[in-house]
């Protein structure tokens, strides 16, 4: 997975760097095929922003979270990262049982008219 990462209006320190790093990696056990990972800190008065954009094969999922720590907001925006990947996940398992399903009902109904 390539990851970039940027920050916005300060320098970032090598352990927040490690950090949202270590986390978005975290997500590889949910999708294998996640190709490129954008990790984007924005830094304002109070607010520490952070977004996340991830590329996969077919899909690009982004979140974005605003609190008052770097880590807090590297923490909540990946986890909803995984919610939309498991989300992501079992739409497309329901879609191909449902795939399944169909050829397995008109296989029977031409074996019906057959008979």
């Amino acid at each position: 997975m390539q990851i970039t990462f940027t920050a916005r209006h300060f320098k970032a320190p090598d352990n927040l760097r490690q950090y949202s790093e270590k986390e978005v990696l975290n997500l590889l056990k949910h999708s294998l095929n996640i190709v490129v990972c954008d990790i984007v800190l924005v830094k304002e008065k109070i607010n520490k922003i952070a977004e996340i954009t991830i590329k996969a094969s077919n899909i690009i999922l982004s979140a974005k979270e605003t609190s008052e720590d770097f880590f807090k907001s590297i923490d909540l925006t990946v986890n909803k990262l995984e919610r939309q990947l498991k989300k992501y996940r079992e739409k497309a398992r329901q879609h191909s049982h449902d795939k399944i399903n169909d050829v397995l009902r008109d296989h029977e109904l031409l074996e019906e008219e057959t008979n």
